[in-house]
């Protein structure tokens, strides 16, 4: 029996991916444990690997394809014995419903450190780990109707009472692909919904409705309540390119949206004076050994000491170290702490593990790792997932103060700006220090104003006195 092979959910929040690269062709033997493809996810790439042993008979969604959703069918194995050619021409049949079947591939987890390796069996996933297959476009448009079926009586087209027009996205990307308006479509499908029929119609000569007024001048409308036909609207044709949004882009914006939207933030700022820590990474960097290249062992930054700062101060206020559930507070035995790392085209927060019992040495090290393969997207996803806090450091752009937005399911984010020498009153008489203020975004639901005021302050306390983190 054939084997189907489906594009798999390589993460929580992942319902497209790229299928960036094909490692075996048609007619290739297929052995357990091999990489049969890489997959772009929204933060990473990731290698598939095959659960059973057959011959790739048919390749269905070729290398370099784009949005490929969860669940479809990517390719079929011929089984051991079974007949290739035979395979392959059901592959067509298959993927007119692709149900879940036991080849389904497994995302390639590399041992390291902090890994929990859940495809180190080879095992395939059961029922209850696969998502749902999302509904298929095809049944949306109703596609594959009984010839001589009726056609519905074309209606206006529906909309959700702000004016975006309710329409399949199969829709919407033939009239985009046509240059024409959605608006102007007749929708004929359930309760005036346009359908690919109706955009075909459309291209084919069929009758447009008359395009939508523009708003009136001084008339007030929120930019958020419009469809993108009407935003466009407001701008002459030609005077701007179309980027499309990719993968990372969607789930960045769906995360912060969600975020300012169900975490009710407070922000609490302080101003730190980091001349004692400026010495102490000075001597530290100072006494690094030199490997063979010449090059020191180790080098700490800034930021290390921040990281370290607020393990630490996660741990000495335990109340803080929490994740916010609706059935309860998850209270975290050790800091596990997010850090905001800008690659192109976006944002990803690698999560050092346990940073109350690491070095700096050690956090230096693994966070360079960790930016060098987030900047590769090749992080595993455990690798960027969880943590109760993070840290946001835009301090080398210049950027003197700023407050960041919680990433959940964490409970705080430390936005760090950067040091400068400033004029200072210490002990009555002007003087010079080193300054950089740090802002605690807080969740409000699982951590009260006291509770945020004592965190911060701990921070300030460890950044102000470093030798206290080696203690």
């Amino acid at each position: 029996m054939p084997i189907n092979i489906l594009m798999p959910a390589l993460s929580p929040t992942m319902e497209k991916g790229n299928l960036a690269k094909w490692l075996k062709k048609e007619g290739d033997k297929v052995k357990t444990g091999d990489i049969l493809a890489e997959i772009e996810t929204d933060k990473a790439t990731m290698e598939y690997e095959s659960v059973d042993d057959g011959v790739m008979a048919k390749i269905v969604v070729p290398e370099g394809t784009a949005d490929v959703p969860v669940n479809q069918l990517i390719a079929v194995l011929a089984a051991e014995g079974e007949d290739v050619k035979a395979a392959a021409a059901g592959a067509g049949k298959a993927a007119a419903s692709p149900s879940p079947q036991r080849g389904e591939g497994a995302p390639r987890s590399g041992a390291g450190e902090g890994t929990s390796a859940p495809v180190a069996s080879a095992a395939p996933a059961t029922p209850t780990q696969r998502p749902s297959p999302p509904p298929s476009p095809l049944r949306v448009e109703g596609a594959g109707s009984a010839p001589g079926a009726s056609t519905p009586p074309a209606q206006a087209p529906r909309t959700n009472g702000h004016g975006r027009i309710f329409a399949s996205p199969l829709a919407r990307r033939l009239a985009k692909e046509a240059n024409i308006e959605i608006a102007r479509v007749a929708g004929t499908g359930p309760h005036g919904r346009v359908i690919a029929r109706d955009v075909e119609q459309a291209k084919s000569g069929g009758a447009l409705r008359a395009p939508a007024a523009a708003p009136a001048a001084g008339v007030a409308v929120p930019i958020q309540a419009l469809a993108d036909d009407k935003i466009r609207a407001f701008y002459a044709p030609g005077s701007y390119d179309v980027v499309p949004h990719d993968s990372m882009r969607k789930i960045i914006a769906q995360r912060l949206v969600q975020a300012k939207l169900t975490i009710p933030h407070f922000y609490l700022t302080v101003t730190c004076t980091i001349d004692r820590l400026l010495a102490a990474r000075e001597d530290i960097n100072s006494t690094a050994p030199k490997g063979e290249d010449g090059k020191p062992a180790y080098k700490l930054s800034v930021n290390d000491f921040v990281i370290k700062a607020l393990g630490l101060a996660l741990v000495r206020k335990p109340d803080t170290n929490v994740t916010w559930t609706e059935s309860g507070m998850l209270k975290h035995h050790h800091a596990d702490i997010g850090i905001a790392v800008a690659i192109p085209g976006g944002l990803i927060t690698p999560v050092v593990r346990k940073v109350d019992e690491k070095s700096l040495i050690t956090i230096s090290r693994e966070m360079k790792d960790f930016a060098a393969r987030a900047r590769a997207r090749r992080l595993k996803p455990e690798e960027y997932q969880g943590g109760a806090s993070a840290v946001s450091n835009l301090g080398m752009y210049g950027i003197e103060e700023f407050t960041a937005v919680i990433n959940p399911p964490q409970t705080t984010i430390l936005a760090v700006g950067t040091g400068e020498q400033r004029a200072v009153v210490q002990d009555g008489k002007l003087a010079i220090a080193t300054q950089m203020k740090i802002t605690l975004s807080c969740d409000h639901r699982a951590v009260d104003g006291a509770l945020g005021a004592e965190l911060i302050s701990e921070i300030k306390r460890f950044i102000e006195s470093p030798t206290a983190m080696l203690v």
